[in-house]
């Protein structure tokens, strides 16, 4: 059974996107990734897929909406904890563009560059992509905190995750108290903490409530291609 991480990546992509109905109808494969990612990862996504399981469509969906569209600790973009609305996350995201360049892979334009299925995607097909979650595993460390604290199911998705990472440094470790405590800076420049509702799947694709291909929830997502 894999013992790659890439594995865990691009399972985390898949599930942390909008719930469209092909996940559901895919839960048998999903459950079968989850059993090839490695096993400190494996708990915390059968845990997830559990949960999918036992819960309306509907509900999950409304679940995603109120924890990643309403509540701001909970955005889905990596820099947003650290740095909020202001001029420093413009700059944080040269980081993802540039790692993104390099590699030669083109993200979708549809989100912003830090936005996490898509960075966890690029991970599961460059070592730079990991370097990414690496260098940014005490905004991680943020979202699973404030997930937990709002007893949402997406928190074992990250958790996921963070099994795969490098474990906090202390000043990594002060940091994240820090960023608790006070919260993402407020300074608006003119960037969204949150996508629209209609880029809540695929990257930017309006979600389609009549999709029910497994495989498009199991295999490669979209938003990433090779140059």
């Amino acid at each position: 059974m894999s013992r790659d991480p890439r594995t865990t990546w691009k399972l985390a992509s898949v599930l942390l996107q909008y719930p469209s109905q092909s996940v559901f109808s895919g839960l048998d494969v999903l459950d079968s990734a989850a059993q090839a990612t490695p096993r400190s990862s494996r708990q915390p996504f059968e845990r997830f897929l559990a949960w999918l399981r036992v819960t309306s469509p509907t509900a999950v969906a409304q679940h995603y909406v109120e924890t990643f569209d309403l509540r701001r600790r909970c955005a889905l973009y990596l820099t947003y904890y650290r740095f909020g609305d202001t001029r420093r996350r413009g700059l944080a995201m040269i980081a993802f563009k540039t790692s993104y360049r390099v590699a030669g892979f083109v993200p979708s334009e549809d989100e912003l560059p830090d936005y996490l299925p898509m960075v966890l995607d690029f991970a599961a097909l460059s070592p730079r992509g990991e370097g990414l979650l690496v260098s940014h595993r005490g905004d991680l460390e943020l979202l699973r905190r404030a997930l937990e604290r709002e007893e949402s199911p997406y928190a074992h998705l990250v958790q996921a995750v963070q099994a795969q990472l490098p474990s906090l440094g202390r000043r990594e470790v002060a940091q994240v108290t820090r960023a608790w405590t006070d919260g993402p800076p407020k300074e608006e420049v003119g960037l969204e903490p949150f996508a629209p509702p209609e880029y809540l799947s695929g990257y930017g694709a309006a979600a389609d409530p009549t999709a029910s291909d497994p495989t498009a929830a199991a295999g490669a997502t979209e938003g990433m291609t090779l140059r």
